[in-house]
């Protein structure tokens, strides 16, 4: 097997949780080096700290699967992985048939990302140790899930930095064109070949229970609603109408349909068009909401991008914040791991001075918990929501 020897003080991070070596912290390297190569690694002096799998030409050379010396090229230990991760979600959620079952590095199979939508599974493999392992992975999630199907959702850029191509494919059974989940009681359908990340978004499950005691009588604006999660959620916890903006016309004609199957048409609408020129317009048109919802896609997907997407983030938010009624409420969101808390608050703060208005925190939540943070891992955190009022 490949043996890696840290260099010397570079296994403080991993002794205390962090899954990830940097390719500059290595000292040395003997064995194959295939990309996704089983390999042991030990520290300077020769002590052993874990294995895992080696990356070649990829920043992130060594991800870390176990402290202990384990066959991690055999269907036994993912099945394991798996049904741990899975005995965790049913801890929380007992009875729902949608949610992130595997969430990579927090369940200790980094670069695996696995969503259940009822009977059907989505995933997406994101490094080159999953992906030489793809038969071993399929195999274990036909036996923890008997799934009808499996849908590898790999057109996703960050496979390029470890030299893996994009693309889509049905692995096992059949993928309808549609599937259904539910989520707070409420039906959504879901394009899992087409549709943004594996199909749908899970991560915001208990934040949109933030509506229900907010939006009851108001009106509702639901910005880059995507499939209309958030709008729905809103004429469903009595707002006086909610409207839903997206780019995307597929997005906008699911979303019209989700209204429809949970009963909310009459009060629920959605456009097609570009939102920050929205924004822009419904100012002129002198409209005002007692609720605006912000969940835009990631702005950020790198470090380097932080400066360009700030000023995205500040404009909407600004224009959202001049459209609020007097004690109307931001429901406001990154999934930009590189748009850090502190910078994204930073960020209202300037918004909201630019807007001329005052306005008090109400709440700050995370993603849903089928989506662990691990705590010596920050970068398995990523979602920010926060719950502005203007006074």
């Amino acid at each position: 097997m490949t043996t890696i020897r840290l260099k010397k003080h570079e296994d403080r991070r991993i002794r205390t949780g962090h899954p990830w070596v940097f390719s500059n912290e290595i000292e040395r390297i003997d064995g194959a080096r295939d990309a996704g190569v089983a390999a042991q690694l030990f520290d300077a002096a020769g002590g052993f700290l874990g294995c895992g799998y080696y990356t070649p030409h990829s920043l992130i050379a060594f991800r870390l699967l176990s402290h202990r010396l384990e066959d991690v090229d055999g269907v036994p230990f993912y099945e394991r992985q798996i049904s741990a991760a899975l005995a965790q979600r049913r801890g929380i959620y007992p009875t729902l048939q949608t949610f992130r079952a595997v969430y990579g590095e927090s369940d200790f199979l980094p670069g695996l990302v696995v969503d259940k939508y009822g009977d059907y599974l989505s995933i997406q493999i994101l490094s080159a140790g999953m992906e030489r392992r793809r038969d071993l992975l399929v195999e274990a999630l036909q036996r923890v899930f008997a799934p009808q199907g499996i849908i590898a959702r790999n057109d996703v850029a960050v496979r390029a930095l470890e030299g893996l191509e994009q693309g889509i494919a049905v692995l096992t059974g059949e993928i309808p064109e549609q599937v259904e989940m539910e989520e707070n009681g409420l039906r959504f359908l879901i394009n899992l070949r087409e549709g943004q990340k594996t199909g749908g978004f899970l991560d915001q499950k208990q934040n949109h229970l933030l509506l229900r005691d907010i939006c009851q009588g108001r009106a509702v604006l639901d910005c880059f609603c995507y499939t209309g999660s958030w709008a729905v959620h809103a004429g469903h916890f009595g707002a006086a109408s909610a409207l839903g903006l997206d780019i995307s016309a597929r997005a906008v004609e699911l979303a019209s349909r989700n209204a429809a199957l949970n009963g909310v048409a009459e009060r629920v609408s959605f456009e097609e068009c570009d939102v920050f020129e929205r924004l822009r317009s419904l100012k002129h048109e002198g409209k005002k909401f007692g609720v605006i919802v912000m969940d835009p896609p990631a702005f950020v997907k790198s470090r380097k991008q932080i400066a360009e997407a700030t000023k995205g983030y500040l404009t909407v938010n600004r224009r959202a914040l001049e459209l609020l009624e007097p004690g109307g409420y931001l429901i406001t969101c990154s999934c930009s791991f590189h748009m850090g808390r502190e910078a994204f608050r930073e960020m209202l703060v300037t918004a909201a001075r630019l807007a001329k208005r005052e306005v008090r925190l109400v709440a700050t939540c995370s993603q849903a918990p089928d989506h662990p943070v691990l705590l010596s891992f920050p970068e398995s955190e990523y979602l920010k929501c926060f719950v502005l009022q203007v006074i």
